[in-house]
């Protein structure tokens, strides 16, 4: 098994830290936030990881690392990132964001999965905006399943849905060699010829890792949920590192 981790975002929302480094390189308690990611990923026995990088690529500097590095990471967004690296996605794969933390329980459960293709999933997902400022949970990815099968990932969340199982997607998949190749024939299948919109992104090269997800569920390939255990933080603002430092000491 090996893992890509996408690191190519500007990280705009973290004002004068990501001035000079990416997002994922900025510090949480002495460790940067790849590091601690690294860190668990190594300690479940994954040690071919590759980092695909964007702005500062030069920062990175992990030794028996593999490195793409996104020279379009303007034109498009985590889906794009993503693709540059799609001669890797081809085996049992991990696929995380570069801005989360977690603890290990988090990695762990979903490795149990025997699944073609599985998302981590946080249950408690509410809580997480009702402590923010401005509270919008329409922020959130939110997952709908049922007995793990997915069938819905969104943001705005009808009265349909409330009849589900809902959690927020994480930023963490695992992919069976099998999913790695549905999700790469899926992608392939629209890459020259889908126009305009592309599920909750305003066009194909400006999709999150969502879409391409909400894509395989509308071509019937199962995808299924896991809610996970232990504590998770997304690193987007100023605020959210905040959060992060208060949770992970050390």
């Amino acid at each position: 098994m090996k893992a890509i981790v996408i690191a190519a975002g500007e990280g705009s929302r973290m004002g004068n830290l990501t001035q000079n480094i990416p997002k994922s390189l900025v510090m949480v308690n002495g460790k940067s936030i790849i590091e601690r990611q690294l860190s668990i990923l190594k300690q479940n026995g994954i040690l071919d990881i590759i980092i695909i990088t964007g702005p500062h690529h030069e920062k990175f500097n992990f030794e028996k690392i593999r490195y793409i590095h996104d020279k379009n990471f303007l034109e498009h967004d985590q889906l794009g990132s993503l693709i540059s690296a799609k001669k890797e996605i081809n085996d049992d794969l991990i696929i995380l964001f570069g801005d989360i933390i977690f603890e290990n329980v988090v990695l762990a459960k979903i490795l149990e999965s025997k699944s073609d293709i599985s998302i981590a999933v946080d249950m408690n997902w509410a809580r997480t905006y009702t402590s923010k400022p401005d509270g919008s949970f329409d922020k959130a990815d939110k997952v709908r399943f049922e007995q793990e099968n997915v069938s819905r990932i969104f943001k705005t969340m009808t009265e349909a849905d409330k009849k589900f199982e809902i959690g927020e997607f994480i930023g963490l998949i695992k992919l069976s060699k099998n999913g790695s190749k549905q999700l790469v024939e899926c992608y392939e299948k629209i890459q020259n010829v889908h126009k305009g919109k592309f599920h909750d992104a305003i066009s194909l090269e400006k999709a999150k890792l969502v879409d391409i997800l909400q894509e395989l569920i509308e071509n019937k390939i199962r995808i299924d949920a896991i809610p996970i255990t232990g504590e998770w933080c997304e690193i987007d603002t100023e605020e959210d590192l905040e959060i992060a430092k208060k949770k992970f000491v050390g």
